[in-house]
């Protein structure tokens, strides 16, 4: 029925529904709806049509909405709904979206609500906000389904058959021993061609990919788009199995992760997006441009040390803007290019070799192509072939110079174990600007004379 609507089509429906009191009808719409499409229904919908919109929502779904919004929806939500519903929502909810919420709550608002949920789930909760945040402990849920290595295929399956609603994925069952340690895996398809009577033990693969609770969200993530797995086991010290991370979560890592870098990248600050208030966005970003502005004076007491040559060959000057610009540009591209690599790239020796070695040539076909095409511009534009000379062989070194800062300062701060992203765009910029500088005015007073 819904088919072919619109977003704004159905928010008028399901409005219609409530304003009849008509929950079969209310419910028949959802039905057809998946929860991202029923959390932008409730994104967009007047508030004096919110709370009836939850109130008519059986838990399940309540739940899923939950996971669909972000955190100021979900403590709106709550704050809507009846508080014995709250502790049946939170029951449902994935472990890692759950302990996301608790995140940042009052130790008071925080034991509210766990004291509705079931007590075996509040334990699984609480246990998991002792680990630290973005690591594979805070990223894992309970929901999976494990199966003992003396099993037979029919005793698996029968137990997939009894857990599959409860379950994350179903794609794979973890094998363990008596005392609850990860021993091998089993795909839903070796159970498929497995004889019934065949014994677990038998057809598991023995060596398991498995990340450790400590293990950074991002190496678990890594992980998982190395060996293409839809799940990855996480298991303690001992390697008893506590739980497992899904592919669906850790393309949320993934998002974050870039999210983060390109933040980094820019030197705009953390945590900054469209809903963003002005003051606030403003003082995240100040303290990195502010670190510029002093480090820009440099390059004013750079060009006043040359104010003779300046003065000399005022034409200088035009190309002054061009060179500093292009070594920056050239250098934030390497910078982009390496801090994207270190993510995707075991890093060693010769792989940074190779790297540096790389951007060399780069800098030095850019720099070529670059500084000759200026070089012929200048000639042309100010009846100078020295002065063509001086801003092209300028160029020429300044971006193998600014290709070079790029690719070599996030691998100095990469091997000194800081995030790399923070060799921030402006910062590179900036610094370019430095060497930029010196280069042009350094070969420029060196041929003074034939400038003149």
């Amino acid at each position: 029925m819904i088919q072919n609507m619109t977003e704004n089509q159905i928010t008028l429906l399901i409005i219609k529904s409530l304003k009849e009191n008509k929950k079969k009808e209310f419910e028949r719409i959802l039905d057809e709806l998946q929860p991202y499409d029923i959390a932008q229904v409730y994104d967009t919908l007047p508030e004096k049509h919110k709370k009836r919109f939850l109130l008519f929502m059986n838990i399940d779904r309540l739940a899923d909405l939950l996971e669909e919004l972000n955190k100021e929806k979900q403590l709106e939500v709550l704050n809507i709904i009846e508080i014995e519903r709250t502790g049946k929502v939170l029951d449902l909810m994935d472990n890692d979206d759950l302990a996301l919420l608790l995140d940042d709550m009052s130790p008071e608002r925080i034991a509210s609500l766990l004291s509705g949920m079931k007590k075996s789930e509040s334990k699984i909760i609480q246990d998991m906000m002792n680990y630290p945040s973005e690591t594979a402990g805070r990223l894992m849920t309970n929901r999976f389904v494990w199966i003992r290595d003396y099993y037979t295929v029919r005793e698996a399956v029968d137990k997939l058959k009894t857990f599959a609603e409860y379950a994350e994925t179903i794609n794979y069952l973890y094998v363990i021993d008596q005392d609850r340690k990860l021993v091998g895996v089993v795909s839903y398809r070796d159970l498929l061609i497995a004889e019934p009577l065949d014994l677990i033990h038998d057809i598991m693969y023995e060596r398991v990919i498995s990340a450790n609770l400590a293990t950074d969200q991002e190496e678990v993530a890594n992980m998982v788009q190395k060996y293409d797995f839809l799940a990855i086991p996480i298991v303690n010290d001992d390697n008893v199995l506590m739980g497992i991370a899904t592919v669906d979560d850790l393309m949320d890592v993934i998002v974050q992760e870039a999210n983060e870098d390109i933040e980094k990248l820019s030197a705009s600050g953390k945590s900054i997006d469209f809903d963003t208030k002005a003051f606030v966005a403003a003082y995240r970003r100040l303290p990195w441009l502010i670190l510029l502005l002093f480090i820009g004076i440099i390059s004013g007491s750079i060009i006043s040390g040359y104010e003779d040559t300046l003065a000399q060959v005022v034409a200088l000057a035009f190309f002054m803007p061009m060179i500093s610009g292009m070594t920056g540009n050239t250098g934030t591209q390497s910078l982009a290019v390496v801090v994207r690599g270190l993510v995707s790239n075991d890093i060693n020796k010769k792989v940074v070799t190779n790297l540096i070695f790389r951007e060399l040539g780069v800098g030095l076909i850019i720099g070529l192509t670059c500084g000759v095409l200026i070089s012929l511009i200048a000639y042309f534009w100010q009846g100078n072939a020295v002065l063509g000379l001086v801003v092209g062989v300028s160029l020429f070194f300044t971006l193998i110079i600014g290709t070079l800062s790029g690719a070599i300062i996030p691998l100095i701060l990469y091997r000194l174990n800081i995030d790399p992203a923070i060799a921030s765009g402006p910062l590179i910029t900036t610094l370019n600007d430095i060497f930029s500088l010196i280069t042009y005015f350094g070969i420029a007073t060196m041929f003074i004379k034939h400038l003149m």
